[in-house]
């Protein structure tokens, strides 16, 4: 794939200011240097992740392969994979034609239930399998990639918006480089996301509680049960500007809140937040008392809550949110004391109370608190007890994670922590 048009923000050029009180890794150090690491990190990501051409289901797309998941192409991946390519622009001269790649891909894949959602697993033969429905987190990644892709290279006019009549895969059978006339223009991200969004709300968002649910195929007991790591505000600040919508008002608030009541009702010691959160209609939501949907551990701080500390120190550090700052604050402090300000130390698996189980090692758990590390920054007229501290936290998870390649046998962990790198080299912006 060749390179396309420029990037409106380019990747190194840090365009969005973060929240006052933000700190940096290595403090004044060379932002430039930090960027080189992200690059470094992303170039191993692509070479390990992700596929083209037949190995994707066919010319002119892209997937992001999933070694370590059930089947070869997750919707969670594709949703990663458009994200991360669309915040490289202006570093990688493929990124436009990775990112449309991608997107080829997931319009492919529709799911069952609605159209304008992904179907969120494919089998090495590009089959949908596993019930052809959706996966909210996908979803959600997917809509924000195309917002993001809007303000890099979206706003001309004569883009198509994916469904053209004769051409269900996103490009014209007469195209033989899998891109139609329009060029790098022929995709209208503005209209595909503001779709997805708006079915996101109709079949992922419960109408009374405002909480994601699991999917386009919940319901009875499962729309009681929302998943921690599907819980992005910064997310749906970007779809309330996108659409205009006042119910993404709502989600915020209901996700933020329960947040906090999460942890001082049930994780007051720790913040940590369980992967399941069940009886969400009740008025009681609580940790799922055992398994739900997927292990023993659905209750605890296990390996999808595990981006939390990514997903509310990203708000908190770009909206300036209290809510998103409390929240990313105390789990960083926490997670501080905990290990003695050694990254080494932090498991894959712990208990509300703080109580390790896993073993150490995966930057799916450490990278998280680096995001969410950003966030002990001290505001002006703020006590600054433990700034220092909270400084070599942060440093020192960076290190590790510039230490840590990615395993070409581990996309999960790999995808997780270059987007926490993303976020803390001050790589991220909010569309």
């Amino acid at each position: 794939m060749t390179g396309r048009a420029g990037a409106r923000v380019p990747f190194g050029a840090h365009a969005l200011p973060y929240a006052p009180g933000t700190l940096r890794p290595c403090r004044d150090g060379d932002p430039a240097a930090a960027d080189r690491r992200v690059l470094d990190h992303y170039e191993l990501w692509k070479a390990y992740f992700l596929r083209s051409g037949d190995e994707a289901g066919g010319r002119g797309r892209c997937a992001v392969f999933t070694p370590d998941a059930a089947y070869p192409f997750v919707a969670e991946a594709q949703g990663y994979g458009l994200v991360i390519t669309a915040l490289m622009a202006g570093a990688d001269p493929d990124a436009h034609a990775l990112f449309d790649g991608i997107l080829r891909h997931v319009l492919a894949h529709p799911s069952v239930n609605h159209p304008d959602l992904h179907a969120a697993q494919q089998d090495a033969e590009g089959r949908d399998v596993g019930g052809r429905d959706s996966a909210t987190d996908g979803d959600l990644d997917i809509a924000y990639g195309l917002l993001l892709a809007d303000r890099q290279w979206g706003g001309d006019d004569g883009g198509h918006d994916g469904y053209d009549d004769h051409d269900h895969d996103g490009y014209d059978d007469h195209d033989h480089d899998g891109y139609d006339d329009h060029g790098h223009d022929g995709y209208d991200y503005q209209a595909l996301a503001v779709r997805r969004i708006d079915a996101v709300m109709e079949c992922e968002v419960h109408p009374t509680t405002r909480l994601t649910t699991l999917g386009d195929w919940s319901s009875g007991r499962y729309d009681e049960v929302s998943r921690t790591s599907d819980w992005m505000p910064d997310h749906f600040r970007a779809f309330r500007q996108a659409t205009g919508d006042p119910r993404w008002d709502e989600v915020l608030d209901a996700h933020l809140s329960l947040t906090g009541e999460l942890r001082t009702r049930h994780a007051p010691a720790t913040g940590l937040l369980p992967d399941f959160v069940v009886d969400t209609t009740s008025g009681e939501p609580r940790p799922a008392p055992g398994q739900v949907l997927e292990s023993p551990h659905d209750g605890d701080y296990h390996w999808n809550a595990c981006r939390t500390p990514w997903r509310l120190g990203a708000d908190a550090v770009t909206s300036g949110d209290v809510r998103a700052r409390a929240a990313a604050r105390g789990l960083s402090r926490w997670a501080r004391a905990a290990t003695g300000g050694d990254p080494g130390r932090i498991r894959s698996g712990y208990r509300l109370d703080g109580t390790a189980y896993g073993d150490p090692g995966s930057p799916a758990f450490f990278a998280p608190f680096a995001v969410a590390a950003l966030a002990e920054g001290v505001d002006e007229g703020e006590d600054d007890t433990g700034a220092e501290g909270a400084q070599g936290w942060l440093d020192a998870l960076w290190a590790r994670m510039c230490a840590a390649p990615p395993d070409p046998a581990r996309a999960y962990a790999a995808g997780v922590q270059l987007q926490s790198m993303l976020v803390v080299s001050h790589n991220y912006w909010v569309p």
